[in-house]
């Protein structure tokens, strides 16, 4: 199954028409989650094509900001030559979790198992023409 699923579905990672798709292109780095991005070819505008082979899901969360920013022209060169060095008071980004267990819920979220607070005695309804 593993054949076929990589020839006919795309939410797994690149199918195999990608990967031919690819040939001739050059690769032109790999970011810390293991996607790995492509150049080669012009657009329409002649701008150059880029692309990303997801390592794993096909989520575009997983791009860091730096090759985002690549992938979609605001830079021009590949990010550890275009950007200057990480500092240490950042981050690394996190991949969006929406709709997984690890994502945020209020104190009140009936998911989360908490009670809602009752409504406040300043609330009146509004009423068309009132």
């Amino acid at each position: 199954m593993g054949i076929l699923a990589n020839i006919f579905t795309w939410w797994n990672g690149a199918t195999f028409g990608t990967w031919l798709g690819l040939r001739g292109k050059d690769a032109v780095g790999e970011d810390s989650l293991g996607n790995r991005y492509f150049q080669g070819g012009r657009d329409t505008a002649g701008n150059p094509r880029r692309w990303v082979i997801y390592n794993g899901s096909n989520d575009a969360s997983r791009v860091p900001p730096e090759w985002f920013s690549w992938l979609h022209h605001q830079i021009e060169d590949v990010p550890s030559r275009a950007l200057p060095p990480v500092r240490q008071w950042e981050q690394p980004p996190l991949a969006n979790l929406t709709g997984t267990p690890a994502a945020w819920k209020p104190s009140g979220a009936l998911d989360k198992g908490g009670q809602r607070h009752g409504a406040a005695g300043d609330y009146e309804a509004w009423t068309p023409g009132a």
